[in-house]
């Protein structure tokens, strides 16, 4: 199968995942699990940033429409998919990622990077997005809270789709 069609179902995969099976998953009204950013977490290396872009954007305003959120989730998407390209270069090596038809993941990153490289982007999205959701710093405490649970949650969650479903399958 190629990398397209790969990426397109898991794009579907993710939105269905998050929409009909983990917005239903409230705890107690401050975890919120996202894992549906995994798709700009592990498109290929080489990925030029304007598509890269593209892809957040589509991702973010997929949600969106889903979710009612007016572009929050949109918003988030497309920082992340502009910062991505940042961190991987901050995380690499000296002499770089092997990136000839390779995407971040534990076999091409390795399993401390690439969780280092997970918990960096979702905390990212998740303090934007739950920020704009809030709207403001009234509750403090309590978005802080909201962070740093659903960063904690989605991180692992993102961390268990990778070691159940893509590592196992790049070579």
């Amino acid at each position: 199968m190629s990398e397209l069609l790969k990426n397109i179902f898991r794009f579907i995969l993710l939105i269905l995942l998050q929409v009909f099976v983990l917005n239903r998953i409230l705890i107690h009204q401050i975890v919120n699990p996202y894992i549906y950013m995994v798709f700009i977490l592990v498109l290929p290396f080489r990925i030029q940033r304007p598509l890269l872009i593209l892809c957040g954007l589509a991702l973010g305003l997929t949600m969106d429409a889903f979710m009612n959120t007016m572009g929050m989730h949109a918003i988030a998407c497309v920082l992340i998919a502009y910062l991505r390209p940042f961190i991987i270069n901050i995380l690499a090596p000296q002499g770089g990622f092997e990136m000839v038809q390779k995407a971040p993941s534990f076999r091409t990153m390795g399993v401390a990077q690439f969780s280092v490289y997970t918990l960096i982007l979702v905390s990212i999205h998740h303090v934007v997005y739950f920020t704009l959701e809030v709207f403001g710093f009234a509750g403090f405490f309590y978005l802080l809270l909201k962070i740093l649970l659903s960063v904690m949650v989605s991180t692992g969650l993102i961390l268990l789709y990778e070691m159940l479903f893509v590592s196992r399958r790049r070579g």
